[in-house]
């Protein structure tokens, strides 16, 4: 069993960054980023807002993300996330209320590779979480029929 990597680092809401980013563990971003990012994990608060090329493992967005994503793992969008542009991803996951505006492509070749020669395959899959919100369709639905699978 391997150590997990416990890295993590903030960006927080007043603080803006242009440049190039490289990061090890988990990046919460709270402020506001232009340029690339590379990394394992990236979190955009829902007061981010990233303007970006991406490379990563896995993106979860509850700000507001434009640019191009490329993710070896999940890439989700929160109920108050906001994703445009081109995704290219092995699983794509956006709760109810999440906005997508992209190009999506949901593959099982989609590979990210870092500094450390990471490389990562899998099956592909698209889900859509139903929400708690005033959806009617969410008030006829059973427990195991609020999670939808895409292939």
């Amino acid at each position: 069993m391997g150590i997990k990597n416990k890295n993590l680092s903030i960006i927080d809401k007043d603080l803006k960054v242009e440049g190039e980013l490289a990061c090890d563990g988990k990046i919460v971003i709270k402020g506001t980023v232009k340029g690339s990012i590379s990394g394992e994990s990236v979190i955009i608060a829902e007061e981010g807002n990233v303007f970006s090329d991406m490379k990563v493992e896995d993106i979860t967005i509850g700000g507001c993300f434009e640019g191009k994503i490329t993710a070896a793992g999940k890439v989700i969008v929160l109920s108050s996330g906001k994703c445009t542009g081109v995704v290219t991803c092995n699983d794509l996951i956006v709760e109810s209320g999440g906005i997508i505006n992209a190009e999506v492509m949901c593959t099982k070749d989609c590979a990210v590779s870092s500094k450390d020669g990471f490389h990562r395959e899998k099956k592909a899959s698209v889900k859509k979480i139903w929400g708690k919100k005033n959806n009617k369709t969410d008030e006829n639905l059973s427990g195991s029929d609020k999670e939808e699978k895409f292939l």
